[in-house]
């Protein structure tokens, strides 16, 4: 069968970034008089470990965001920005231009757009006419992963081609200020915004990278209340059970042997590790379930405490970073994987 390559990954991020501290005090002003106990939301941002995120807008400009239709109108302008500067900076690391793209697949869980965002993107950077969008909204944190597996997927099929897959993800603009659970407390001080692109490439083409060997989904039966959005009239209200964490323990070990083993492989031939940073407790659980080493995740976490988690954007984050100073020697196996929304994972088994 032919092979996929993911010849490239391009990041960008909107230009407003503040370090938790400032983001902690706009929610106190924010909070003021309404939220009584406001050392629960400073523990719960210090337990997150994030060091600072980037924003759609401006700190100054969330007020006046008072509808939904406000935010998505907000979410529209911004990812059309930075996901083309994405796309952009993703093919020229890959040595390509906008005439090589054959297929474009777009993911996002953090706004909708009809024209879809990559319809938009075709007039602003100059697509041929004859690309294949595929837009793909619900997946959330895990579209990072599968994203990159149903682009491998595509270039299988059409091993002379080149599929894009981008991922934005302004997870600011969702934010509800009248929403005091501790599930909204924590996603206040988590989750970040930005774009990754990823270009992959078929095998014809030739081009360096890691090879995509194989790639599995696994859905967990009643899960829809692990993890997700309540959708209204006031937009996206984060649906985050303290489950999670144990969901993970329960399932991915057995998971990933079992997807190894197909290939004739064990967690010990993996050198390589490509993880969503789902959040502390997450990537603890991952680590403990899988029995890694600390090390083994260190880029995830360098990437949670640097720009928080994007949700799908997140994975390509960390497969950027490994590309640029992690890779591990010719050959090596690794695996990209992600948990979100189902409840499911998706694991992408690589060759470096």
């Amino acid at each position: 069968m032919p092979l996929a390559t993911l010849a490239a990954v391009g990041s960008a991020f909107p230009q407003n970034y503040y370090d938790q501290e400032a983001l902690l005090a706009a929610l106190r002003e924010a909070w003021s008089g309404e939220l009584f106990n406001i050392e629960r939301l400073e523990r719960l941002h210090k337990n997150v470990l994030v060091g600072g995120r980037h924003l759609a807008l401006p700190i100054e400009e969330y007020n006046a965001l008072d509808n939904w239709g406000k935010a998505n109108d907000a979410w529209i302008t911004v990812a059309e920005k930075v996901g083309a500067q994405a796309v952009r900076r993703a093919l020229e690391s890959a040595g390509l231009g906008v005439e090589d793209v054959g297929c474009l697949i777009f993911v996002s869980v953090t706004g909708i757009a009809t024209p879809s965002i990559d319809a938009r993107l075709m007039n602003r950077l100059g697509l041929p006419s004859r690309v294949k969008r595929l837009p793909i909204f619900g997946l959330g944190c895990v579209a990072g992963a599968a994203g990159t597996a149903r682009a491998a997927d595509y270039v299988k099929a059409f091993p002379e081609e080149i599929a894009v897959l981008l991922s934005v993800e302004l997870c600011s603009l969702t934010l509800q200020l009248k929403d005091f659970s501790i599930a909204n407390l924590i996603s206040s001080g988590l989750f970040g915004d930005g774009a990754a692109a990823v270009v992959v490439a078929g095998e014809e083409r030739r081009l360096p990278g890691p090879r995509v060997v194989a790639s599995r989904s696994v859905f967990y039966r009643d899960s829809e209340r692990v993890m997700g959005w309540d959708i209204s009239e006031k937009g996206f209200q984060v649906v985050l059970s303290p489950e999670v964490p144990e969901v993970v323990r329960q399932h991915l070990r057995r998971d990933v042997d079992t997807f190894l083993a197909d290939h004739g492989l064990s967690k010990e031939s993996i050198t390589s590790w490509v993880a969503h940073p789902g959040g502390p407790k997450v990537l603890e659980a991952m680590q403990e379930s899988l029995d890694l080493e600390p090390e083994a995740l260190a880029v995830t976490w360098a990437s949670l405490r640097e720009v928080g988690n994007l949700s799908s954007t997140s994975v390509l984050l960390v497969l950027e970073e490994t590309l640029r100073n992690h890779r591990p020697e010719r050959g090596a196996k690794g695996l990209l994987l992600a948990l979100g929304p189902g409840f499911c994972s998706e694991l992408v088994l690589l060759e470096w």
